[in-house]
């Protein structure tokens, strides 16, 4: 078997069964495809499991820039994610593709447990790079099976989100003033993140609704106001209804010292939102499509303020047969 330097390109010949087995010939412009061809008929076609795939020693940071390029330039946030597989990728010790295993992650996961990392942010690392080998995969760049495959994520604590009460709610608004009490409102009417309140525009406000756009997955989602809350924010112009408030914003919640989960500040307008729409009765289907979640599973973080939820603990447990 080999790569031929022929006019124009390369030539690949090559027979992966044998002497006797089917002959493969193919021409490419580059070398680069030759060689990517030859490794797969190598992997895919050699019939033989106890002969050894060539081994890919293209070093991890070469596969990360690939999935960039192929897939993460189009997210939202590519470009934090691929800040974070860099920083990733330098913990690991720079590996080739090859040593990337099951063994090398693990021993990664021990590590920075022992230095106190959060089992969260070791999990989203994990799903980083499982997810760089299987948009390469996919895409026919990387040959053989994931490296990861099989590997169970850490065990996360569950998380605590805080919500205000009604009186709390009253305190926050009362204490705040121009568009940082705005977009508060328009948070806690619609569930929307800070940033997405805070970024609407005029043209953005259609029927009674507001349409928010481009948010944390990509899509765009539309969810009705009341007509006063329509006419206290619409400026009758179509660009930026707001001005960067948060910093105001931020000041006055804490001062009000609502005793909030630690790390949550704006984020608990929409706890708050989404906590008193299920204890109101709401639905949980309809609260997934106004929050934009991407699965029910997320949402049901709030089905256990449901009124009638597990209601029947109190009819059927052995004292009330007593």
């Amino acid at each position: 078997m080999s790569i031929k330097s022929i006019p124009n390109g390369y030539e690949v010949d090559c027979r992966p069964q044998g002497r006797s087995g089917k002959r493969y010939r193919k021409r490419f412009k580059t070398r680069a495809e030759a060689v990517q061809y030859e490794r797969w008929l190598i992997s895919t076609k050699n019939q033989k499991d106890w002969l050894d795939k060539p081994k890919d020693k293209r070093p991890l940071s070469v596969l990360i820039d690939l999935w960039y390029q192929q897939y993460g330039q189009q997210l939202k946030t590519g470009d934090k994610e691929l800040r974070h597989l860099i920083t990733l990728d330098k913990e690991l010790g720079q590996p080739k593709a090859y040593q990337v295993t099951k063994s090398l992650f693990s021993n990664y996961r021990a590590t920075m447990l022992s230095k106190g990392r959060k089992a969260t942010t070791i999990n989203r690392n994990h799903w980083r790079l499982s997810g760089v080998f299987k948009v390469l995969i996919n895409s026919g760049e990387v040959i053989g099976e994931h490296p990861l495959k099989g590997l169970a994520q850490l065990k996360e604590p569950c998380r605590e989100m805080g919500f205000l009460t009604l009186d709390e709610i009253r305190l926050l608004l009362n204490s705040l003033s121009g568009d940082s009490l705005k977009v508060a409102k328009l948070s806690l009417a619609t569930g929307a993140r800070w940033s997405e309140a805070a970024n609407v525009k005029g043209s953005n406000l259609i029927s009674g609704k507001v349409i928010f756009l481009n948010t944390k997955n990509g899509k765009n989602r539309a969810v009705p106001i009341s007509p006063a809350l329509y006419s206290e924010i619409f400026t009758g112009k179509s660009g930026k209804l707001f001005k960067p408030c948060y910093k105001e914003f931020y000041q006055v919640l804490k001062s009000l010292d609502f005793e909030l989960p630690k790390g949550q500040a704006a984020h608990v307008l929409r706890h708050t939102f989404a906590s008193h729409f299920i204890m109101n009765g709401g639905n949980i289907l309809t609260l997934k499509k106004i929050l934009g979640h991407g699965s029910v599973l997320q949402t049901m973080a709030y089905a256990h303020l449901a009124p009638d939820y597990l209601a029947e603990a109190v009819e059927y447990n052995p004292l009330s047969t007593l």
